[in-house]
Formats: C-alpha cells, structure tokens, sequence
C-alpha cells in the first residue's frame, strides 16, 4: 500500500520547521506548503501583532496583501484568530466576515482560514482560490495540521533567539570583563615601571617603601572598587627594634628588618602590595581576601619562635582595616584604621607583658 504523498509531504514540512531558527525561515516554508498541501492558487503567513494583523508573507500567482497590517476585527484572519477556528468561504462575496472592498483588487473567490495555535492564538495561515471553491475535510485537516507545525516551530525559534541573545550578552559580558583586566594588567604594568624608574624601594628589605606604596596601593585600591572587589591593609609594626638597636648595633637591627620583610613575603602573594614606610613599620594592600583573622592567625603562626638575629625573637604588632565598596573611600581611611587597630594592639600586648 502506497503511502499518501500529501501525507509525506506534510512528514517532510514538519521536519523542515522543527530545523527553522528564525521566523523569515518559518515563513518561507509555511507560504510554499500550504499551497502545495491544498492545491490553492495563494497562500499568505499572518501574525498577530497586537490588535491588528500583519501580513508577513505569500506566495500567490499575483500580489496580496504582503506587509500590510488590518485591525484585527476587520479581516478573516483576525476572525480565525478571534474565535480560534478555521473560517471556510465557498465565496467571499456573499460572507459578512469578508471586507470586501480590500479583496476586489484580488484574485480571491475563495479562501479558508485556520488560527495558528487554538490557545491564544499568535497568527494565521490563509488558502485562496480564483474561482469559487468547497475545500474539503481533508484540505483543511491539512492546513491546521500545518498549523499546529508553524505554532511549535516559532515558540522554538522564540527560544532560540532568546538563547542567542542570553550567548551574546554574556560574551559581551566577557569581553567586557577581559578588556577591564587589560586595563588593569597594563595600569599595573605601567605602574611597576614607574616604580623601578623611579626607584621607589626600600634598600634594606627590597620591598616598596612609602611611596612605592602609595603609587600601586591606590592604583590597586581602585581597579578593586572598581570590579566591585575587597582589600584589607594590614599594618605592622616590628616590636623591640630600638632596643636592639641600642644593645646591639644598627646591624642587628637591620637583620631583624630583613626577617620581618621575609615573612611578610612568604605570607602574601607577589601580586599583594608589601611595603616598608620606615623605621619599624610595615604595610601591606592585599585583595581578595575574605577572612581577615585568618590571615593574622596565619602571620602571628609564622612568627612564632622566628629570630632575627643577635638571639632577638621576631615579634610584630598589627592592625588590619577592610575596604568598603564605597568609592570614595582612600587610601588614607584604610592606613588610619589599621593605623589604629595596630596600636590597639601594641598596647594590649605590653599591659600582658607587664602583668605576667
């Protein structure tokens, strides 16, 4: 038994809209089918917009109504649309639903009508005929099940282009993001560069002295701020250093310097900027680090029983202070805070020292 090839025909369509990623695709496919399906002389593809119907597209043995829109209660595929069934007209002049004046300049004597989705329905698909016309049952089984095709394929060619869309926000989003870090791996850059121009290190422990510091910790502060990030400053102060010095000499002294700096180093990262103001004190700009007691922990852990020389244990009194995303919090805010947690803690240690 041979298979019906209006059937297969149908199978054949079905499959080419399940493939269709944007409406143009979906109309060109619709407009060829559902005349070759019904064997009509034209076809036309409606969508509604709105209250009115828009003529998106035909295919027609002469011109239609192509890219025009009607009010949606003044054209058949507004009634279809409406009521969510088919409308059948043998002849259009003797049907009330018919505008009849917009259809005189046509070839049009006959025509059916079928919604594109019963439920709520988002468009239309018309058949004409140049004579007077009875489609029949099987003509307009044909059609809704073209129908009911076209209604799946352009709720998935809604989300594909939502999917497209969602694929080039967020590329935008990463290049966006990729540009920023450019930004800032060449800020820094620059900013080394100016640090080695101009010297702007300490000599005895290598590491940046005030205003190296100051140089890259707002440069560091701000591309924090700026990608929404946190920094702490950690400030540090070498417990004893006048003592040795007196009891034993600036070299001794300096050693115990070069300790300090050493753990400092080994604590934070390379990308953290670590300096020494001068004298006994110490600061570090560090970002992206959430738990600010763990990293004291850590630093009083690394500390303990290290020498720096002369037989001096290294000791270190420190503050830490924790960035805002407010951007008009500085530099200076930060040194202050921590400034005054460091001292806090100094204090603390020497009423221990004396009571024990």
């Amino acid at each position: 038994m041979m298979a019906d090839p209006k059937a297969l025909r149908l199978i054949r369509v079905v499959q080419e809209l399940s493939m269709a990623k944007d409406v143009d695709r979906v109309a060109e496919i619709v407009r060829s089918a559902a005349r070759e399906l019904t064997g009509a002389d034209g076809a036309t593809f409606v969508l509604r917009d709105g209250q009115q119907c828009f003529y998106r597209d035909e295919d027609a043995i002469s011109p239609l109504w192509k890219g025009q829109r009607f009010p949606l209660s003044a054209c058949i595929s507004g009634w279809a649309m409406l009521n969510r069934r088919a409308a059948v007209i043998p002849d259009i002049y003797v049907d009330s639903r018919i505008p009849h004046e917009v259809y005189r300049p046509t070839f049009v004597k006959s025509l059916v009508m079928v919604p594109i989705r019963t439920l709520e329905p988002i468009g239309a698909i018309g058949t004409y005929w140049a004579e007077s016309y009875q489609a029949s049952d099987e003509q307009i089984q044909l059609l809704q099940a073209l129908a009911d095709s076209t209604s799946v394929a352009l709720e998935n060619v809604q989300v594909y282009a939502e999917l497209e869309q969602r694929v080039e926000e967020r590329t935008a989003q990463l290049a966006e993001a990729n540009r920023r870090l450019q930004d800032e791996v060449r800020e820094r850059q620059l900013a080394e560069q100016a640090v080695r121009q101009l010297s702007l290190t300490d000599e005895l422990t290598g590491l940046y002295n005030r205003r190296g510091f100051r140089l890259l910790a707002e440069r560091e502060l701000r591309a924090a701020q700026r990608r929404k990030g946190r920094c702490l400053l950690l400030y540090a102060d070498l417990d004893d250093l006048k003592p040795v010095n007196d009891r034993f000499g600036h070299g001794a002294g300096d050693r115990l310097l070069r300790a300090a700096a050493e753990v400092l180093k080994t604590q934070f990262r390379t990308t953290d900027v670590i300096a020494r103001l001068g004298g006994d004190e110490f600061v570090v700009l560090a970002s992206d680090y959430s738990d600010s007691e763990e990293v004291l922990r850590r630093l009083e852990q690394a500390l303990r029983g290290r020498e720096g020389g002369a037989g001096q244990r290294l000791s270190m009194s420190m503050g830490i202070s924790e960035s805002s995303l407010n951007p008009d919090e500085g530099l200076d805010s930060l040194l202050g805070q921590a400034d005054a947690a460091m001292y806090a803690n100094k204090c603390a240690r020497r009423a221990l020292r004396a009571v024990s």
